[in-house]
């Protein structure tokens, strides 16, 4: 399909992830595939050569590759699919698409592939910032991947990578644990004037480590800071929000109020600091705590602002106690409070699931006459009560709104629906729109949609999930390729399963035993 306005970005990360791919490398003759990143007038200077006198854009392809015109015949769009072991193919093969188009729409293109080794990429300003980091993101679940794109792109494209592309770099390595990596890049970075580490940087580092549950390495970068001008209370908040973030709350506690507070120069007795820490008793799920914290605050004199409220509103959603948070609510404006658009989400969803949702799409009328412009999330929250009472055809609607609005979709938006629709035609219909309306899949969402095919028995809709996800330049995750193969192996296609469960492997995903394909451990045998 084609794909037009803001999405250049996208196709040029694509364009710039061709090159990169390392398998048979072809050669396309047409004028218009160099078009569509580098300006026609700029092709006598162009790097890529020529055959007959028409300028030859090279790329390194896994086998399928899809194309559209757009913008005339000057831009295209294409992205790149790995080849896999589908049972039928959903996309034409290249060469059939190339010569279908390229002899009616580009009369002088060259009409065949010949293998060839790549020539040199264009110079840095045909490589921008956006395009790196978007081909970067098409590489967040292959990290030795993303690390060998993203020293290519600067030798071969002489890219001088900024503090944005080593943040995104080092965030897909410490996903990873290569933390050896990570402060390799950062003394990279420290070197080069153009990506010095900023509190962003660190923040990555602080959310790597913990999700990790090495806190005290987090807690030990956090110490390390003074070389690069960064330890401040910005950098204490990143940490004591990651630790509060990812379950580590009470070693946050631990550290804001006993042993080194008084040693970091700052005050920690504040509201932001005590919000984070409320915050992460709510992400522990620790009732009591969060409710013993919320009066220790009024003991210590701590000013409670919306913020906190609308904290302590969602702990009371959340604990199932919604008639709380309504009575918060009502304590708040009786207060004169005027709240935001944060606490009028929470408290639209505590209504609704206290009172019904016909009551939650009043408190969002009212939120919007007295001029507190509803976000995505307030449409999301909206849509959610209404599918959960099985209200679709207002929920769609309340969809229709966010595209007159010019509120954008975005995944969660779609997600709602997935998980309520159960046609197999009308949420492929809705992840098609989705796609065309510019909100790129995340994996969960490809993983959701296989699953519930998959549990359905319907193989033919999982395969055109997967495909898609290979369009759009994901590579799949262990729950991709575990929600495919179950999907396989109900439909009762072993050989099929067990390709996909050794390819898996053979890029060093774990797979999960399975009893059907042979791999079930033995009684005793240690889980590794």
């Amino acid at each position: 399909s084609p794909r037009t306005g803001p999405k250049l970005h996208e196709t040029k990360a694509k364009a710039l992830n061709l090159f990169f791919l390392r398998s048979p490398t072809y050669t396309v003759g047409s004028s218009s595939v160099v078009g569509m990143l580098f300006p026609l007038s700029e092709y006598a200077s162009s790097p890529f050569g020529s055959s007959n006198g028409v300028p030859e854009f090279r790329f390194q392809d896994r086998g399928l590759a899809w194309m559209a015109i757009v913008h005339g015949c000057a831009r295209m769009i294409f992205s790149i699919s790995a080849k896999r072991l589908s049972p039928f193919s959903l996309i034409s093969p290249i060469h059939r698409l190339f010569s279908s188009t390229s002899h009616s729409i580009f009369p002088n293109a060259t009409p065949h592939f010949h293998s060839q080794s790549p020539n040199p990429l264009p110079d840095q300003s045909h490589v921008d910032n956006r395009t790196v980091h978007e081909t970067l993101s098409c590489y967040s679940e292959d990290w030795k991947r993303a690390f060998e794109f993203f020293n290519w792109v600067e030798t071969a494209c002489h890219f001088t990578h900024t503090t944005d592309t080593f943040n995104k770099m080092l965030d897909i390595l410490g996903k990873y644990f290569e933390f050896d990596l990570s402060w390799d890049l950062v003394r990279r970075m420290k070197n080069n004037p153009y990506s010095m580490p900023n509190h962003a940087t660190f923040r990555i580092m602080f959310k790597r480590y913990i999700t990790a549950h090495l806190v005290n390495e987090a807690i030990a970068t956090f110490d390390r800071l003074g070389e690069f001008n960064l330890k401040d209370d910005i950098s204490f908040c990143n940490l004591v929000d990651a630790l509060c973030e990812y379950k580590h709350v009470i070693e946050a506690h631990e550290l804001c109020f006993f042993g080194r507070s008084k040693d970091l120069g700052f005050n920690v007795n504040d509201t932001k600091i005590h919000n984070m820490i409320l915050r992460g008793w709510f992400k522990m799920g620790w009732w009591s705590k969060c409710r013993e914290f919320w009066e220790e605050m009024d003991k210590k004199g701590i000013k409670k602002d919306l913020h906190s409220y609308s904290i302590y509103m969602d702990i009371m959603c959340k604990c199932g106690k919604p008639w709380k948070a309504v009575k918060l609510y009502k304590e708040m404006k009786k207060n004169g409070m005027k709240l935001d658009v944060v606490a009028y989400n929470t408290v639209i969803r505590a209504i609704g699931v206290s009172d019904g949702a016909e009551f939650g799409v009043g408190v969002f009328r009212e939120m919007r006459d007295l001029g507190c412009e509803p976000n995505v999330v307030t449409y999301n929250t909206v849509i959610k009560l209404l599918l959960e009472n099985g209200r679709v055809r207002q929920a769609y609607s309340v969809l229709d709104q966010m595209l007159k609005n010019d509120c954008a979709p975005d995944v969660i938006t779609y997600h709602c629906f997935f998980g309520s629709l159960e046609k197999p035609t009308e949420i492929l219909k809705l992840f098609d729109l989705m796609i065309r309306n510019g909100v790129q899949p995340r994996m969960d969402t490809y993983v959701m949609l296989m699953r519930k095919f998959g549990r359905w028995g319907f193989l033919r809709p999982v395969f055109m999930v997967w495909k898609k996800m290979e369009e759009l330049g994901s590579s799949p995750n262990e729950f991709a390729y575990n929600a495919l193969i179950d999907a396989l192996i109900e439909k009762g296609m072993l050989d099929m399963a067990r390709k996909y469960d050794e390819e898996m492997l053979a890029k060093g995903i774990s797979s999960k035993p399975r009893e059907e394909l042979g791999t079930k451990l033995l009684q005793g045998e240690p889980h590794i």
